[in-house]
C-alpha cells in the first residue's frame, strides 16, 4: 500500500556505512514489497479519510474532554479539571495529527484524479468521474480545515483553487515540513469559494454517483453532496457576517438559491458499525473502556426539564439524550464544574449517564443537519417564526420523538426571538461538540450556561452545609480556542511564532478572528 504522508514527518538519522556500495536500483528493489499494491484506489482513500475525520472530530480528547464540557452538555464526576478549563496540550496534539492525516488522504484523492498518469485509473469502476471525486474531496477538506481553524485560529492550510503563497499545508514532492500558517480570515474566505465551486460542479452532475458504497456519508449521491456544500457555506458565511457583511450575504444568498438542506433526509451523517474496530468514539470511550466519569450535565438536564432557560415546557428529547438514574429512575444531571475535591460527590447511580442513542456502537455522528440550517435561516430573516418551528420540529423528529409529543411541545413553544431561536439551536446541536462550542463562542447563547462565580451545588456533605461555586482554573470564561501542539514550537518554530505575532499569545483566552 502506498504510504500516506503526515503534514510533519519525523526525520531519522541513518548510518550510511553499509549503503555506500549499494546502487540506487538495488535499494529500490529492496524497498519494494511485491505483495502490497503501489496505488490505493480512491474509494478506499475516501472511506479511510471519512472515518479518520469523524474519529478526530468526535475523539475523546477534543470532544468528550473538550467541547462537550465547554458547552456544558457533559460534566465530569471524578476528574473535574477540564470542566474548569485545565486542558492538557496532548488534546491539541492528538486532534491536530489525526485531522491532518485525514486531510492528506483527501488530498491524495485530488492528486490521483488530477495527474495525467493516474486519472484514468482513479475514475475506473464505480469511483466516478475525476471532476466529481475532486469536488467531494474539496468539500471534506473544507470541513476539516473549518473545524481545525475553529479550534486553533491560524493554521497551515491548503486550497485546490487558490495558489496564495500562504497556503503551504499538505505539500509533498518534496515534503514541506515547515509550512506557513494562513490567517483565519484567509482560510474562511477561501473555504467559501472552495465549497461554492465544488457544489456547482456536483449540481451539474447531481444525477450521477461518486465513490459508490465507499462513501459512508451519502452513498455516492452527488445531489446530496451539493446540498451539504451549500449548507456548510451557509453556516460559515453566517459566522463572518460581523467581519465582512457583503461577502457573507453574497454567499448566503447564493447558497440558499442553489439548494440547502430541506429535511432530515439531507443530513450529513457518518454511521459507525456495531462491530469492532468500527464502533463510535463515545461508545469506545465509555463502554469499551468502561469509563463512567462522564455524565450528562445538570445544565442540559434542567434546560430540558423546563427549569432553566426560556422554555418552561418539559422537552421530550431528555429521554433521548440521557438515561434516568439507576437509583430512583429520575433524571439528575451531574453538577457542572465542581472542584476536584467534590468530584466524587455523586456516585454514578445518582446521576444521568449518556443515553442509549448517543452511546450506541453504531451511532450516526452528525456533521451538519437540517435543524441547524433552519435556525440559520431564521436568524438571517430577523428570527423568522416558521424556520424556528421547522428547526425545532426537525430536531425532535431526528431524535425519534413521537408525532403526538412533537405537536404538544411545539404548541407550547413561545414565539421566536433571538434568545429562543439560539437556545433551541443549542439544544439541537447536542453532541456536535466543536460546532456547538463555536456557536456558544459566537453568540453568547444560551444565557443560562454556568459562569464564573455561579453556585454549582449547595447541600449537606457529612452533615455540614456546603456551597460550591464555579471557579475556572484558567481564564474567566469558556475557552476561546485551544493552544497549538507542543511539537509546533520545535518542528515549525518560525511559522508558529509568526502565527502568534498575528493573532496573539498561545492562550485559550485569546479570541479567534471571527469572534473578536
Amino acid at each position: 500500500m502506498k504510504n500516506t504522508y503526515l503534514l510533519y514527518t519525523t526525520l531519522i538519522g541513518l548510518s550510511l556505512f553499509a549503503i555506500s556500495s549499494c546502487s540506487k536500483s538495488t535499494l529500490s528493489d529492496i524497498n519494494t514489497d511485491p505483495n502490497r499494491p503501489a496505488l490505493v484506489t480512491t474509494p478506499t482513500l475516501l472511506i479511510t479519510a471519512e472515518k479518520q475525520l469523524v474519529n478526530a472530530l468526535r475523539s475523546e480528547d477534543i470532544s468528550l474532554r473538550g467541547a462537550q464540557l465547554f458547552t456544558q452538555y457533559f460534566s465530569q464526576n471524578i476528574y473535574t479539571d477540564p470542566s474548569r478549563y485545565q486542558i492538557p496540550t496532548s488534546y491539541s496534539d492528538n486532534y491536530w495529527t489525526a485531522t491532518y492525516k485525514a486531510l492528506n488522504n483527501l488530498n491524495e484523492i485530488i492528486k490521483l484524479n488530477s495527474a495525467e498518469s493516474t486519472k484514468a485509473l482513479a475514475s475506473a469502476g464505480t469511483a466516478g468521474t475525476n471532476a466529481n471525486q475532486i469536488a467531494i474531496a474539496r468539500i471534506l477538506k473544507s470541513y476539516a480545515f473549518h473545524s481545525l481553524t475553529d479550534v486553533f485560529g491560524n493554521i497551515p492550510y491548503q486550497s485546490y483553487g487558490n495558489t496564495d503563497p500562504d497556503f503551504e499545508a499538505l505539500q509533498q514532492d518534496p515534503d514541506n515540513l515547515t509550512p506557513k500558517y494562513a490567517s483565519q480570515e484567509k482560510i474562511y474566505k477561501d473555504i467559501l469559494n472552495e465549497l461554492q465551486q465544488a457544489a456547482d460542479t456536483l449540481i451539474k452532475y447531481q444525477a450521477e454517483k461518486t465513490f459508490g458504497t465507499s462513501d459512508v456519508i451519502y452513498k455516492g449521491e452527488n445531489g446530496k453532496w451539493a446540498k451539504f456544500a451549500n449548507s456548510l457555506r451557509l453556516r460559515i458565511a453566517n459566522r463572518i457576517k460581523t467581519k465582512d457583511a457583503s461577502l457573507a450575504t453574497s454567499h448566503i444568498t447564493d447558497a440558499v438559491k442553489k439548494g440547502v438542506f430541506t429535511s432530515n433526509s439531507d443530513n450529513a451523517v457518518f454511521k459507525y458499525s456495531k462491530t469492532s474496530p468500527n464502533e463510535a468514539p463515545l461508545y469506545r470511550a465509555t463502554v469499551t473502556a468502561n469509563r463512567k466519569d462522564f455524565a450528562i450535565s445538570n445544565v442540559i438536564v434542567e434546560a430540558l426539564q423546563g427549569k432553566r432557560g426560556p422554555f418552561s415546557t418539559a422537552d421530550p428529547r431528555l429521554a433521548k439524550y440521557a438515561k434516568p438514574t439507576t437509583e430512583n429512575g429520575s433524571y439528575f444531571g451531574q453538577p457542572y464544574g465542581l472542584p476536584l475535591a467534590a468530584g466524587n460527590l455523586f456516585p454514578i447511580d445518582k446521576v444521568s449517564l449518556p443515553g442509549d442513542i448517543i452511546n450506541a456502537a453504531d451511532y450516526a455522528e452528525v456533521l451538519l443537519e437540517y435543524a441547524e440550517v433552519a435556525f440559520l435561516l431564521s436568524e438571517n430573516n430577523n428570527w423568522d417564526q416558521t424556520q424556528y418551528l421547522n428547526g425545532t420540529r426537525a430536531s425532535l423528529e431526528k431524535w425519534g420523538v413521537s408525532a403526538t409529543d412533537i405537536t404538544a411541545y411545539l404548541d407550547q413553544l413561545p414565539a421566536a426571538n433571538k434568545e429562543r431561536v439560539l437556545s433551541q439551536k443549542y439544544l439541537a446541536l447536542f453532541n456536535q461538540s466543536i460546532e456547538s462550542w463555536s456557536e456558544v463562542r459566537r453568540t453568547g447563547y444560551p444565557l443560562y450556561l454556568i459562569k464564573k462565580g455561579d453556585v454549582v451545588w449547595s447541600g449537606l456533605v457529612e452533615g455540614k452545609q456546603v456551597t460550591y461555586t464555579f471557579n475556572p482554573e484558567v481564564g474567566d470564561a469558556i475557552p476561546s480556542r485551544l493552544v497549538y501542539p507542543i511539537k509546533e514550537q520545535s518542528t515549525n518554530k518560525a511559522n508558529y511564532q509568526a502565527a502568534l505575532a498575528q493573532q496573539g499569545d498561545d492562550l485559550i483566552t485569546n479570541k479567534l478572528w471571527w469572534n473578536k
